[in-house]
């Protein structure tokens, strides 16, 4: 039975904001750019052969260069002056030891090694919404919301971007003007967790005698420090300690996607930018779907699972904050976590952490743990059936709970390759049963939807209800962002009156 009203063409339900967000080639951040060793090139360094070109110029040469480098970028960075000092710092190591530099050559040398990146010059897509963590100021009735964005530029590298914006006591979403500025966050080192090794060391088939030496000795949470002193005892006793090499390997790769993101407290939400932070990511951080998380606590946090990929493989990283000024970024393992797409549900069941999966990479399942960066089995619960999913299903971000269920939007891929969102609803107590399922798709491409980037796909990453009304951010041909909005209980009337099929 086709629930009426609910897709595109018959669409009184669901509404289109007329407002888009399109890719601006003019948010840019500023990365160290290492003359010699570009992506395309396999070459060494000629950082010493550049550092000696800027020692050379005499003064008069150095202040107008100076002065013309601030007078076309500084208003577009937040603290540049800063930038180019860290730069600097980062060649020192080039210059005569008792060199001494005046401060416009120091900086100069900075802006030489600094290159700028546009993080979404190619597209802007999949978005994902959250309840912002501080409501002060919103209007009564309003809600203001995070919105994460997937921008993705030069060499189809992605990044997550956010937005910031409000739903009002009708449930009309309206996005802020972006901030002035796109500002990268501090990398740093935040505590490992012992459980998370020895769960990907056994899918590796590497959680032998040398795992066990190396984690038996340093608890259930260390620091990179400690785990660097072990693997060095390791490497002292390779005679004795078969494959004890790919151990070292294998344990520094996996620390190494463990890591923290801080920005400084005069940022503004909107300008902070996650960039790919180590090699597992270093061809982009796609999809993130954030979910507001409540545990049984009462303790509120913010989760993202996201998509690593490093140009030739994927894997699935999840991150944590509860302010959005600091993250940290650590694997998800095990085979329900083996694809893209995991989405985890905003509070436990039965005392447990339970996701969503498409692990088989074309069916939609739902997994369990202890741990919400462990997630070793799923147990599918629907398959592609209807002409609009064909090829796959996968979900649009995180189950939202309702009193009829768990709501849950999915996506499908049918003939041409197109995308459509849909929706099913689930038992609350027991996840793995399907209540309803919309017989046709909530949203499918309009006719000025079906060019882009990458063509004939609407996807989102997460929604959020409030004022009764479903918020539903989305990608459009990964070109711009789009919302639609439908009252949520027209979605529940019509998913109740399309009830799932029992064998």
């Amino acid at each position: 039975m086709t629930s009426r009203g609910l897709t595109p063409r018959a669409g009184p339900l669901l509404r289109r904001s007329v407002q888009r967000l399109v890719p601006d080639p003019s948010r840019v951040v500023t990365r160290m750019f290492v003359p010699g060793q570009e992506g395309f090139e396999q070459q060494d360094s000629r950082t010493a052969a550049v550092v000696a070109r800027v020692m050379a110029l005499d003064e008069d040469d150095v202040g107008s260069s100076f002065r013309d480098v601030m007078a076309r970028f500084d208003r577009r960075h937040r603290d540049l002056r800063g930038i180019f000092r860290r730069h600097a710092a980062g060649v020192a190591d080039r210059l005569e030891s008792d060199r001494v530099l005046s401060d416009q050559r120091q900086l100069l040398l900075g802006a030489t090694f600094t290159t700028e990146y546009a993080i979404e010059a190619a597209a802007l897509c999949n978005p994902s919404i959250v309840p912002h963590p501080d409501q002060n100021g919103a209007a009564s009735g309003s809600l203001r919301f995070v919105m994460s964005v997937r921008g993705v530029g030069e060499g189809h590298r992605s990044s997550i971007g956010f937005r910031t914006g409000t739903v009002d006591a009708e449930g009309n979403a309206t996005v802020d003007p972006p901030a002035p500025f796109a500002t990268a966050g501090a990398i740093g080192p935040v505590p490992l967790e012992a459980a998370v090794f020895r769960s990907e060391l056994r899918r590796l088939r590497n959680d032998g005698e040398n795992a066990d030496y190396v984690l038996d000795a340093l608890g259930s949470t260390f620091t990179f420090d400690a785990l660097e002193a072990r693997l060095a005892m390791l490497h002292d006793n390779l005679a004795t300690r078969r494959r004890g090499e790919r151990t070292i390997a294998l344990v520094r790769a996996i620390a190494e996607r463990t890591y923290g993101i801080t920005f400084e407290p005069d940022t503004e939400l909107a300008e902070r930018v996650l960039l790919p932070a180590m090699a597992a990511e270093r061809h982009g951080m796609e999809d993130a779907r954030f979910v507001r998380f409540t545990d049984d606590d009462g303790r509120v946090s913010n989760y993202a699972t996201y998509t690593a990929y490093d140009g030739a493989a994927i894997s699935q990283q999840m991150l944590e904050t509860a302010d959005f000024r600091s993250f940290t970024s650590a694997p998800i393992v095990g085979a329900a976590a083996a694809n893209k797409g995991l989405a985890l549900f905003p509070r436990r069941i039965g005392g447990r952490f339970v996701a969503l999966s498409r692990a088989d990479r074309e069916t939609n399942a739902v997994a369990f743990s202890d741990n919400p960066r462990q997630w070793p089995t799923a147990e599918t619960f629907q398959v592609p059936a209807r002409p609009w999913e064909l090829l796959q299903l996968g979900n649009c971000g995180s189950p939202i709970e309702t009193d009829e269920g768990w709501l849950v939007l999915t996506h499908g891929v049918g003939p041409v390759r197109t995308y459509s969102i849909g929706a099913i609803l689930l038992d609350l107590d027991d996840p793995t049963v399907v209540l309803a399922q919309l017989p046709e798709p909530l949203l499918t491409p309009a006719g000025d939807e079906q060019d882009g980037y990458v063509p004939n796909v609407v996807y989102s990453c997460g929604s959020l209800v409030h004022a009764g009304t479903l918020v539903l951010p989305y990608g459009i041909g990964d070109a711009a962002i789009g919302i639609a909005s439908v009252a949520l209980g027209d979605v529940l009337a019509a998913l109740a009156s399309s009830p799932a099929k029992v064998a």
